[in-house]
C-alpha cells in the first residue's frame, strides 16, 4: 500500500528525470560541432507499479531513469570503414600519380617531344651539310639535351619514390600512435563501465581513432563482453589477421631499411615493415588496403614484371644457374647487381651474376654467386628476384625509361659506329653511360678498327663479387647496356670535346660531304620495328598516355569513394548526428515536463499542508 506522501515522491522522480534529460540535451547542444560525437538520449521508463488493496489494482510510482544511451549504428560504422580504406588507397595514388604526370607533362614543359624533335631537326640540317662543325655541334648538344631530360626525369621520379618511402614510415608511426591511444581509451572505458553505465564520450573518441586508422589500412574490429555482463569488454583490432590492439594492450610496428635493392633503379634504404617481435608485416598482402597499400604499390609497383625462373642445385653450392626466365632481353633487365634471390620459400643474398645468351634460342641463362652455400637441395624450384606487384608504379616507369634509352641508344650507336669521322677514324658510341663508382664511360661496342681487345657481347655480368674485373684506365671500359639507366644516360665526352669525332658517313676519302650514316640515323625516327608500340616517339607517347590514364583512374576512384563516404556519413549523421532544431524542441519539452513535475510537488505540498496543519484538532 502506498504511503501518505506517495504523490510527492512521484513528483520528485519527475524532477530528477527531466533535470537529467535537460542536462543530456545541453550536452548534445554543446557538442553539436564536435567531430565524431554521437547524439545521446536519456533512457526513461515508468517506475515499477505498486499493488493496491483497492478496486483499481496497481498504482504507478513515477518515472525511472535507465541510463544515457548513445545513438550509433554499427552497420554504418563498418560500411564507413570499409569504404574509408578504399578511399585512403586511391587518395594516396591520386596525389602521387598527379605528381608523376606533371613531370611527364608534354604541354607546359619542354619534355621528350621537344628534345627528341630538336635532335632530329639538327640531324636533318647535318645531312644537308655533313662537313659543318657547327651542324655536328648542334646534333651533339641536342643529344645531350635529350639525355639530360631523362636524367632529370629519373631524379624527379626517385624523389617521389623517396617521398612515398618517407610517408610509409609516417603511416607506421601513426598506426603505433593510434593503437596506443585506443588501448588507453579501452582501459578507461572498462574501468568506468565496470561500475555500471556507459562511457559514451570515451567511446566516441575511440571510434573516431578507429575511423582514422581505417584510412591507413584495412582493419577488423571485434568487441565482446567479458564474463557475465559485468561491464567489461574485450576490444580487438587486427590488420591482415595480426593483432594490433587487444583491449588495453597493443603491438607496435617498425620500419627497417632494406639491405639490398629489389630493383636496379630503386633508391637506397627503402623500408620494409615488421612487427616489433620481428615478424614481417607483408605490405604486398592483398588484405592490407588503405593508404599503406597505395604508397607501397606506387613505390614498388612493377606491373608484374620481375625476374622469375627455375633452379636445380645441390645443397652446399655457391653458384646456381637459373633458366627458363621471364626476362630474355638486356633492355628489360633491371635486377640489382647484388640483392636477394628467393628460392622456393628460402631467401639468399647474391654477390653478383653473369648472363650467357643462347645463340640458338636467344634465351638468357643466369648464373648467380650466393654469399652463403645452399642449405638444401632444389629441384626445378621457382627462383625470383623482387616482388611481382600488379600496379604501374615508379619502378615500372623507371624500367620503361631504361628500356627506351637502351633500345634506342643501341640502334643509334650501332649505326654511328659503322661510320667514319672527319679524320677518317672509326665511329664510336654516340650515347653512353657513366660508371657510378669510377665515373668512367662505358663502351658498348667494339671499334671498327680495333683488334687489340675483344669483348664477348654474348656474355655479360654485374661486375660485382667474383665477376668483378679491374679494367686499367688505358683500356676501354666495355660493358653491357644493362649498365645504362635513365640516371647515368649521357653523350660520349669525346664527341662533346671534339665534334669532328661525329661519324656522318661510311666514306670520307671520296668526299667529306657524304651523309649516308646521318640518313640512316634519321630513318631511325620512323622505325616501327624498334618497339612493340611502333616508333621511338610512339613508345614514349604510349608511356605518357598510360600515366595519364592511371592518373585519371586514381582521380576518378578517389572522387567516387569520397562521394560514397559522404553518403554513408550522411546516413550516420541521420542517426547519430545532433540536430540543433530538434534539441531546441527537446529543451522546451523537458522544461515543460520539469515545470509540471514541480507543479505536482507544489500541489502535493498544499494538500499535505491542509492535511497536517488545518485538519488537526
Amino acid at each position: 500500500m502506498a504511503s501518505t506522501f506517495f504523490g510527492l515522491n512521484i513528483g520528485k522522480t519527475g524532477l530528477y528525470a527531466y533535470k537529467a534529460a535537460l542536462n543530456v540535451t545541453a550536452h548534445n547542444i554543446a557538442n553539436a560541432e564536435t567531430e565524431g560525437y554521437s547524439r545521446q538520449v536519456m533512457g526513461i521508463q515508468a517506475g515499477k507499479p505498486l499493488r493496491m488493496n483497492s478496486t483499481y489494482g496497481m498504482a504507478g510510482t513515477g518515472v525511472t531513469v535507465t541510463g544515457v544511451n548513445q545513438l550509433r549504428d554499427e552497420y554504418y560504422d563498418l560500411k564507413f570503414r570499409k569504404n574509408n580504406t578504399i578511399f585512403g588507397e586511391y587518395a594516396a595514388k591520386s596525389h602521387y600519380m598527379t605528381e608523376i604526370e606533371n613531370y611527364f607533362n608534354e604541354v607546359t614543359l619542354e619534355g621528350f617531344t621537344t628534345s627528341f624533335d630538336s635532335l632530329y631537326k639538327s640531324l636533318q640540317e647535318l645531312s644537308n651539310n655533313p662537313s659543318s662543325l657547327t651542324a655536328r655541334t648542334q646534333v651533339i648538344n641536342y643529344g645531350k639535351s635529350l639525355t639530360e631530360y631523362f636524367n632529370s626525369l629519373s631524379t624527379n621520379l626517385k624523389k617521389i619514390q623517396e617521398e612515398c618511402n618517407f610517408e610509409i614510415r609516417n603511416m607506421v608511426e601513426k598506426i603505433n600512435s593510434i593503437a596506443q591511444q585506443i588501448a588507453s581509451l579501452t582501459k578507461q572505458i572498462n574501468t568506468l563501465e565496470v561500475s555500471g553505465g556507459k562511457a559514451n564520450d570515451l567511446r566516441d573518441q575511440r571510434n573516431l581513432l578507429v575511423d582514422e586508422l581505417s584510412q591507413i589500412a584495412n582493419i577488423t574490429v571485434t568487441e565482446k563482453v567479458v564474463g557475465d555482463g559485468i561491464g567489461v569488454t574485450s576490444y580487438v583490432i587486427k590488420i591482415d589477421g595480426q593483432t594490433l590492439v587487444d583491449t588495453a594492450e597493443y603491438n607496435k610496428l617498425k620500419v627497417v631499411p632494406r639491405e639490398y635493392k629489389q630493383n636496379q633503379n630503386d633508391i637506397d634504404g627503402l623500408y620494409d615493415v615488421y612487427w616489433e617481435n620481428g615478424q614481417e608485416f607483408n605490405l604486398g598482402s592483398p588484405n592490407i588496403g588503405g593508404a599503406l597499400k597505395g604508397l607501397y604499390e606506387l613505390r614498388d609497383g612493377n606491373n608484374l614484371h620481375n625476374l622469375q625462373g627455375k633452379v636445380t642445385a645441390a645443397a652446399g653450392e655457391i653458384f646456381i644457374v637459373v633458366t627458363g626466365t621471364t626476362i630474355n632481353a638486356v633492355e628489360k633487365l633491371n635486377i640489382p647487381e647484388t640483392g636477394i634471390i628467393k628460392l622456393g620459400n628460402q631467401e639468399y643474398a647474391y654477390a653478383g651474376f653473369e648472363v650467357k645468351i643462347d645463340e640458338t634460342t636467344g634465351e638468357f641463362i643466369y648464373t648467380f654467386e650466393l654469399k652463403e652455400p645452399l642449405k638444401s637441395q632444389f629441384v626445378d624450384a621457382t627462383a625470383s628476384i623482387g616482388e611481382s606487384i600488379n600496379y604501374k608504379g615508379i619502378s615500372y616507369y623507371l624500367d620503361q625509361m631504361n628500356e627506351f634509352i637502351r633500345t634506342f641508344s643501341k640502334a643509334f650507336n650501332d649505326i654511328h659506329r659503322a661510320g667514319r669521322d672527319l679524320d677518317n677514324d672509326a665511329g664510336m658510341d654516340f650515347f653512353t653511360a657513366t660508371n657510378k663508382v669510377s665515373g668512367r664511360e662505358y663502351v658498348f661496342g667494339p671499334y671498327a678498327d680495333s683488334d687489340d681487345y675483344y669483348y664477348d657481347y654474348s656474355t655479360f655480368n654485374s661486375q660485382t663479387g667474383s665477376f668483378y674485373e679491374d679494367v686499367p684506365s688505358n683500356q676501354p671500359l666495355y660493358g653491357s647496356y644493362y649498365f645504362m639507366t635513365a640516371e647515368n644516360f649521357t653523350i660520349n665526352s669525346m664527341l662533346i670535346n671534339n665534334p669532328r669525332n661525329f661519324a656522318a658517313s661510311t666514306d670520307v676519302l671520296n668526299g667529306i660531304d657524304n651523309n649516308d650514316i646521318v640518313e640512316k640515323l634519321i630513318r631511325l625516327k620512323d622505325d616501327k620495328s624498334m618497339f612493340g608500340t611502333g616508333t621511338p616517339a610512339g613508345f614514349m607517347q604510349t608511356l605518357v598516355a598510360d600515366i595519364g590514364i592511371d592518373t585519371r583512374k586514381a582521380n576518378n576512384f578517389t572522387q567516387s569513394q569520397e562521394n560514397i563516404l559522404k553518403a554513408i556519413s550522411n546516413h550516420k549523421l541521420s542517426i547519430s548526428g545532433v540536430d540543433i532544431d530538434e534539441e531546441a524542441m527537446n529543451l522546451v519539452r523537458f522544461q515543460n515536463a520539469y515545470n509540471l513535475s514541480a507543479k505536482v510537488v507544489s500541489v502535493m505540498n498544499e494538500i499535505y499542508d491542509k492535511l497536517i496543519n488545518y485538519m488537526g484538532v
